[in-house]
């Protein structure tokens, strides 16, 4: 049988002799992992030292939520940008060229801590957030070729991957910043050197290996699958048979609001909260390490359980799941509050469910998204989507800083938690009579 997937995608040279699903997409989630590891480093600079590096910059702590405000803004200009090219070109060429713009952006923060330079700080900054657009962007990769019933794992393989680069990266916060102190840097802009380098080996690397293309292949399956219908063949009877819904097929509206919901509470929540945390911690005297070390075990809360929570997205169904992220959410909001400021063991437990909370729900939520959107206009529509998540994490970067110094960290923290809480009404209104989705078990959304 020639391994021949159909029509030629609407752009770019046809893909001739692709390899059937199953083989193409355990390559792309190889290539995948790798990168993610490698990008992971890059993400977690902005998370661990943005806010103390402006802190001290600008000798202001109502500024300290400016950089992730920045980079997050950035990271919606950057979500359009890498969505339309990978609808048009693929996600290979989305992705890399979004990385290689944080590599870029992750330099410039290091030359502007170098050169006290707050303009290029700001600047720079909002170009780095490209790279953190890119890292959450390539979750949608992960499951352009998943079956719709093992769809949830496949995104938790990509962001389970994005951990030990995350985690590695705010451990490695003393030991980064003692090399820029060698080369006569300053020791906070030590994390985004290694963002750089992250970000670069990142795009180096899917640039040259993400070969097939998943989301090209996914739309040339879906078109094939459509044109053996119309000839009143069984297109389940291809070995390459497309996961997809038609490409006609209009998106099911009730649940890329949910998923988007979702997302979008959750993103705010968790940066606002996060965000503040290193700041509280240094004010009540912590070390810059036990600040690292917290933001760690936060990082490692976001990515790590994926495996578990894809599984649960798959069997329990979406809708279970993304509620089960607002009231964990709630729960972190509330830990964080009535943590006291000198234990570092409570604020560690509050970040870490506040961790496990946005990847519950970032998990159903993509996968709520994805279920919700045929192949063709997928990529462009979820770029979208992810501008509404970084504009969430920039109004709760931006609007931290001033929240702890008018009323405290304490009500900031119930006020993110309460916040994130409010997606189970809206799960509740918007999916109201869940559709089985193929392959799916009985029962589930």
């Amino acid at each position: 049988m020639t391994e021949r997937t159909g029509t030629a995608p609407a752009h770019g040279p046809p893909l001739l002799a692709a390899p059937p699903v199953a083989t193409a997409q355990r390559r792309v989630l190889t290539v995948l992992v790798l990168s993610q590891i490698l990008s992971g480093a890059g993400l977690a600079a902005g998370i661990t030292v943005g806010a103390l590096l402006a802190e001290e910059m600008l000798g202001s702590t109502g500024s300290a939520g400016l950089p992730s405000a920045l980079f997050t803004g950035g990271s919606a200009v950057g979500a359009v940008a890498v969505g339309r090219l990978c609808q048009r070109w693929g996600r290979r060429p989305g992705l890399a060229l979004g990385y290689g713009v944080g590599a870029l952006g992750s330099l410039g923060v290091v030359v502007a801590a170098a050169t006290a330079d707050v303009v290029l700080l700001f600047v720079s900054l909002t170009v780095y957030g490209a790279g953190t657009a890119t890292n959450l962007m390539a979750r949608y990769a992960g499951a352009d070729l998943a079956a719709p019933e093992r769809r949830g794992r496949a995104v938790s393989t990509v962001l389970m991957a994005t951990t030990l680069g995350a985690v590695a990266g705010p451990l490695l916060v003393t030991a980064t910043g003692e090399i820029a102190h060698g080369w006569g840097i300053p020791r906070l802009a030590g994390p985004f050197a290694l963002a750089t380098v992250a970000f670069a080996a990142a795009a180096g690397l899917l640039g040259t290996l993400l070969r097939p293309d998943p989301l090209r292949l996914a739309r040339t399956l879906a078109e094939a699958a459509d044109a053996a219908v119309k000839t009143g063949a069984d297109p389940a009877q291809s070995a390459d048979a497309a996961p997809e819904r038609s490409t006609a097929a209009c998106p099911d509206r009730p649940r890329l609001l949910a998923g988007t919901t979702v997302m979008v509470l959750g993103q705010l929540a968790m940066i606002a909260i996060m965000t503040m945390t290193p700041v509280h911690m240094r004010a009540h005297g912590h070390s810059t390490g036990a600040a690292g070390l917290v933001i760690a075990l936060h990082v490692a809360a976001m990515f790590l359980p994926s495996p578990l929570t894809g599984l649960l997205v798959d069997r329990a169904g979406r809708v279970p799941v993304a509620a089960a992220s607002g009231v964990t959410l709630c729960a972190a909001g509330a830990v964080a509050a009535l943590a006291p400021a000198h234990s570092v063991p409570a604020l560690a437990a509050a970040l870490v469910l506040l961790g496990l909370g946005w990847n519950l729900g970032l998990i159903s939520g993509t996968a709520l998204v994805t279920d919700a959107l045929p192949a063709a206009t997928r990529a462009r529509t979820q770029g979208l989507l992810d501008v509404a998540l970084a504009l969430a994490g920039a109004t709760g970067g931006l609007s931290s800083g001033v929240v702890v110094m008018a009323v405290g960290f304490p009500l900031l923290a119930l006020a993110g938690g309460a916040l994130a809480l409010a997606a189970v009404p809206v799960l509740a209104l918007t999916v109201r009579r869940p559709r089985p989705r193929p392959g799916a078990p009985e029962g589930s959304p």
